[in-house]
C-alpha cells in the first residue's frame, strides 16, 4: 500500500513559510466577513430586509435567505474557478478570488438602505453576497492546494490545518471588531452607521493579502506536472464525483456544527433565549476562542495517528453533546461561567474535525483535479449545512416553537459524518495517510526525521 505524496523535491523552508502566510489570509478576509455579516444579522435585517409594517423574524429570515443564497453560488464558484486552478495553476486564481471578495465586501459597506431606495436595497446587497460566494468557493480550493502542496513530508495536517485556522481567526476578528463597536457606539449608532465600519475594514486587509499573493510561486506539484517531469494523473470523472460526494460527507459536521456554534450563535440567543446584543458576542467569542486553540493540535496529531481517527472523535462528540449543550445554555439556574465553558468545549470539538479536514480533502484528490475536487466537496456540503444552517435554525424554531432544533441539526449532520469517515477507501483511487498502514506511516516518519537532520527526503512509497 503507498502512501500518496505529489512533491516531486523538497520544498525550501521560505517559499513554503510565504505559501502558508498568503494562502492563510485570504481564508481570514473570506471568513472575517461571513462573520461579520453573522454577527449583524439582526441590524442587516432591519436596514435591509424589514420593509414597514414587516417582522423582526421575518426580516431575519430574509436575512438569513441572503446568506444562504451566497452559499449556494460556492459550488459554482469551486467548479468555475476550481477548472481554472487545474490548468492554469493556483497562484493567478487565487489572485482573482481575493480582488474580487475584497471589492464586494467593501461595496457592502457603502450600500443604501431599505430606507433610502426601498426595494432596490435588497436586491443590491443579494447580489454582492452572489459574488461574495463565486469567490469564496474559488478561495478554498485553491488555498488547500496551496497550503498542502508546498508543506513538508510528513506535515500535510499541519499547514492544512492553518486554513481552518485563519477561519477561526476570520471569526474572531469579525466577533471582536462587532463587540468593540457594540461597546463604542450606542444603538442608534450602531444601527445607523457604525456596523458599516466592519465591512470597510476589509479594504485595507484585502489590498494587503493581494499584495502578498502577488509575490506568490507556484506551487511544485503544479509546476511539476506542467514541466512534464512528473506524471499527468486524471482519474475518471465517477471517481472523482464519488470522491466529491464522499468528502461533502466527510465535513458535513464540521459544517453544520461550525456554523451553528461559531457564527449563527448569537441570534438564537438573542431571539430565542431574549439574550442581548453583547451577551451574545460573549458566547460567540468564546466558542471561537475553543475551536481555535485545538485546531492547529488536530491537524499536527492527524500527521501521526491519521485524519480519520481525530475527526470521527470530534464528530461523534458532537453528537452526544449537543443537546446538553442546549439544555444548559437554556437553563437560567446555570452560571455564566459553567455557561461559557460549555461553549468554549463546543468550540474545541468542531476544531478536531476543522483541524485535519482540509488536508483529509487535499489526499482525496490528485494534482489535476485537486483544486476542482476538494473545493467542490467543501463548497457543496458549506451551501447546504453551512448556509442554510441559520435559515432552517430561525424558521423551524419559529414555526414548532422547539427552542432544541440547533442540538437536533448539528447532531443529525454529524451522524452523518461519523458513516462517511468509516468508509476508508478514497473513490479517485488515493490512499491516504489515514488509510495507510503502520508500516507505511513508521516508514514516512523514519524518512521525514531524516530530512530534518539533512539526511534524505521523503519519498512516494510504491
Amino acid at each position: 500500500m503507498k502512501v500518496f505524496s505529489d512533491q516531486s523535491r523538497p520544498v525550501p523552508d521560505r517559499p513554503a513559510v510565504r505559501a502558508l502566510i498568503a494562502g492563510s489570509v485570504g481564508n481570514f478576509i473570506e471568513w472575517y466577513e461571513f462573520g461579520v455579516y453573522g454577527y449583524f444579522a439582526t441590524v442587516i435585517a432591519a436596514r435591509f430586509f424589514t420593509p414597514e409594517g414587516a417582522g423582526a423574524a421575518e426580516g431575519l429570515v430574509r436575512t438569513y435567505a441572503s446568506f444562504a443564497l451566497a452559499f449556494f453560488f460556492r459550488p459554482v464558484g469551486a467548479a468555475l474557478f476550481g477548472r481554472l486552478g487545474d490548468r492554469v495553476g493556483r497562484r493567478p486564481v487565487l489572485i482573482l478570488v481575493i480582488a474580487l471578495m475584497t471589492g464586494a465586501t467593501t461595496l457592502i459597506g457603502v450600500l443604501p438602505t431599505y430606507a433610502a431606495v426601498g426595494a432596490l436595497a435588497p436586491w443590491l446587497l443579494t447580489f454582492l453576497r452572489v459574488l461574495q460566494g463565486l469567490s469564496a468557493g474559488g478561495e478554498f480550493g485553491g488555498a488547500v492546494s496551496l497550503l498542502t502542496e508546498f508543506a513538508p513530508p510528513g506535515r500535510r495536517g499541519l499547514y492544512g490545518a492553518w486554513q481552518s485556522f485563519t477561519v477561526a481567526l476570520g471569526l474572531l476578528g469579525g466577533a471582536g471588531v462587532a463587540a468593540l463597536l457594540a461597546t463604542v457606539l450606542d444603538a442608534g449608532q450602531l444601527g445607523d452607521w457604525g456596523w458599516r465600519l466592519a465591512f470597510l475594514l476589509t479594504l485595507p486587509m484585502g489590498l494587503g493579502a493581494l499584495r502578498l499573493r502577488l509575490r506568490l510561486e507556484e506551487t511544485p506539484s503544479f509546476r511539476s506536472e506542467s514541466a512534464g517531469e512528473s506524471v499527468r494523473e486524471v482519474p475518471p470523472a465517477r471517481e472523482v464525483r464519488a470522491a466529491i460526494a464522499l468528502g461533502a460527507g466527510r465535513v458535513m459536521g464540521w459544517a453544520a456544527a461550525g456554523y451553528t456554534f461559531l457564527v449563527v450563535l448569537p441570534s438564537y440567543l438573542q431571539s430565542t433565549l431574549d439574550a442581548s446584543f453583547r451577551q451574545a458576542l460573549l458566547a460567540t467569542v468564546l466558542a471561537n476562542v475553543g475551536f481555535a486553540v485545538t485546531i492547529l493540535p488536530a491537524g499536527l496529531l492527524s500527521d501521526r495517528v491519521g485524519r480519520r481517527p481525530v475527526m470521527l472523535t470530534g464528530a461523534a462528540l458532537v453528537v452526544v453533546l449537543s443537546v446538553p449543550l442546549l439544555n444548559l445554555l437554556q437553563d437560567d439556574g446555570t452560571s455564566t461561567a459553567v455557561k461559557g465553558a460549555w461553549v468554549f468545549g463546543a468550540g474545541a470539538v468542531v476544531g478536531l474535525m476543522a483541524g485535519p479536514g482540509p488536508a483529509m480533502l487535499s489526499e482525496m484528490f490528485p494534482t489535476s483535479v485537486r483544486y476542482t475536487g476538494l473545493g467542490l466537496a467543501y463548497a457543496l456540503s458549506n451551501a447546504v449545512f453551512s448556509g442554510c444552517a441559520g435559515l432552517i435554525i430561525t424558521e423551524s424554531v419559529e414555526r414548532t416553537g422547539n427552542v432544541d432544533i440547533p442540538a437536533y441539526y448539528t447532531a443529525a449532520a454529524c451522524t452523518v459524518s461519523v458513516l462517511a469517515l468509516a468508509i476508508a477507501k478514497n473513490p479517485a483511487g488515493q490512499v491516504s495517510w489515514e488509510d495507510a498502514d503502520a508500516g507505511d506511516r513508521a516508514d514516512v516518519r523514519d524518512v521525514v526525521r531524516r530530512d530534518r537532520r539533512g539526511g534524505g527526503r521523503a519519498e512516494p512509497r510504491r
